[in-house]
Formats: structure tokens, C-alpha cells, sequence
């Protein structure tokens, strides 16, 4: 070989350097992306550590210790007053609430985002569009004449006038990320299925909503999320005890507690297992569904 050969075949010394420092990032990672990260956990976890720490301190430790501080004599009695007081109603409630919205969102939004993405008329354009300017709309400002309807239909003080207009402000976004979702199917699977004389309906049942499933989940979790944490709806269109749920049941039992810091913080914690349980099982089917992975 001449020394040309070999001057031309050995690597260059900028690529030895750039080798170099792609493998120092890699032996000490990202310093600073460790220090964000490690930084935002702090900002996560102190808050949810005195939180539960909280609940477990008796009153006086509460008002008069640090809190951040472990309780000197954890007790339970917080949590046992908190589930004494009516929790398992406001948790039946919320629930009811909860599944029944998913279930009217995903029952709705699934077809039109479908028809939204296949349909290419300047009608069905439109009326996606305007649709979608439900996003754009806050709660607040149709509250008055909401609250208004709601009585005329004879709803008032149940839990169908929480469950609809929750699903109603529920269904853009919903619409929104099922239909990024259901683009990301491929043109050829719907002419293969059309070729095979399959009908519209046929095709959304059995490749669009499969190819779907990241984004249905992620709704599905969206909208659960937005009714268990509703407070406005269940605070002007329900009055009795009966039909409250958890936020308000939290906003009665700081009233009713007074300064009893410890069992506010108990029913907070158990008003957020069951969507935290959700979310930690779902987590990676939400994330996907955001990032417009899809049914990929």
C-alpha cells in the first residue's frame, strides 16, 4: 500500500475529535439537562411529600411544626374521619361522572374526527373548523345561560347536568387528537379495504379505531381527568349532598374541618389515588397519543 493509500484511508483528526466528544457525553451524559431534571423533581416531589406527610400529623403538630418535617406520631385518624364523613358517596359520584363523559366523548368524537379526516368536502372543512372553536371557548363564559338550559331541561341538580356539559368541552381537543391520530393510517390500508368492498363504517371499526388506540387512550385519560377535576359545572348546576362530588366534597370539608389542616390534606390524597393509578397505568399510551405516534 503507499503512503498515499494509507494517508487517504486513515480517518481525519476532526473525526477523531468529534468521536472524542461523543463519547465523553455519553461516559458523563448532559450535566445540564441532569441538573433541570434533577431540579424539576424537587419541585414534584417536595410538594407531595408534605402533603402525605401532613395528613398523617395531628392537629397541634400540624399549626405549630415544620412541614417538611417526618411527624413525630404518625396516625391514621385523619383518613378515618375523612372516609366517615361521606367520601365514599362523593367518590361513587365522581366516578359515575367520570366514566359516563368518557364513555359520551368517546362515543361521539371517534366518528367525527373519522369523518373529519376521510370526508374531503369543503362542507365537512367547515364544520371541523367550527367545530374545533369549542377550544377557544372558556366555561365561564356560557355558564349564566348553561345553568339556564340546564333548568329548562329539568336537569338541574343531577348528575347529567355535570356529565354533558363536560363531555361538551371535552369533545374539541378530543376530536382535535383523534383526528392527527387517525391521518397517521396509511392511504393504502383504506384502498385495500375499499377493494375489498369494504364500507365506510366497516373500515372505521376495524382498522381505524385499532390504528387508533394511542389517541382514543389518550382522550379516554383527558377526559377523566377534566371530570374528576371539574369544579364549576358541579358548583352551579348541583345543590344537594347527594350529587356532590369530590372538589366540592374537598371544599365542604374545608368548612366543615375549619382549620384542620391535617384532614383537608388526607381527602386530598384520597381523591387523587384513583386517577394517579390510572394515569401510572396509562401513562405510555397518553404520552404516545400527545407525541402523534398513533395507531404506529
Amino acid at each position: 500500500m503507499s503512503v498515499d493509500t494509507r494517508r487517504a484511508a486513515r480517518p481525519a483528526p476532526a473525526a477523531f475529535r468529534a468521536r472524542g466528544t461523543a463519547a465523553r457525553r455519553r461516559r458523563w451524559g448532559n450535566p445540564l439537562a441532569g441538573l433541570g431534571s434533577l431540579v424539576w423533581l424537587v419541585i414534584v416531589v417536595v410538594p407531595l411529600y408534605t402533603l402525605v406527610s401532613s395528613s398523617l400529623m395531628h392537629q397541634d403538630e400540624a399549626l405549630s411544626g415544620d412541614p417538611l418535617a417526618f411527624p413525630t406520631h404518625p396516625t391514621l385518624d385523619n383518613y378515618n374521619t375523612v372516609l366517615h364523613s361521606g367520601f365514599f358517596t362523593l367518590l361513587g359520584n365522581t366516578a359515575i361522572v367520570a366514566a359516563s363523559t368518557v364513555a359520551i366523548v368517546l362515543v361521539l368524537s371517534v366518528p367525527v374526527a373519522y369523518v373529519a379526516v376521510r370526508t374531503r368536502s369543503r362542507l365537512s372543512s367547515l364544520a371541523f373548523r367550527t367545530f374545533l372553536l369549542g377550544v377557544a371557548i372558556p366555561a365561564q363564559a356560557v355558564i349564566v345561560p348553561l345553568y339556564l338550559l340546564i333548568g329548562k331541561m329539568g336537569l338541574y341538580d343531577t348528575l347529567p347536568a355535570i356529565i354533558l356539559p363536560t363531555a361538551a368541552f371535552a369533545m374539541p381537543v378530543a376530536v382535535l387528537v383523534l383526528s392527527g391520530t387517525m391521518r397517521d393510517v396509511s392511504e393504502e390500508m383504506y384502498e385495500a379495504m375499499a377493494l375489498d368492498g369494504a364500507t365506510p363504517l366497516r373500515m372505521l371499526w376495524q382498522l381505524a379505531i385499532p390504528m387508533s388506540k394511542a389517541g382514543i387512550s389518550t382522550v379516554a385519560i383527558f377526559s377523566a381527568l377534566q371530570a374528576w377535576n371539574g369544579f364549576l359545572f358541579p358548583l352551579i348546576l348541583t345543590q344537594s349532598q347527594e350529587k356532590r362530588v369530590l372538589t366540592l366534597g374537598l371544599f365542604n370539608f374545608m368548612s366543615q374541618f375549619g382549620v384542620n389542616i391535617p384532614a383537608v390534606l388526607a381527602a386530598i390524597v384520597l381523591s387523587v389515588v384513583p386517577i394517579f393509578a390510572v394515569y401510572l397505568v396509562a401513562r405510555r399510551a397518553l404520552v404516545n397519543g400527545l407525541m402523534g405516534v398513533g395507531g404506529k
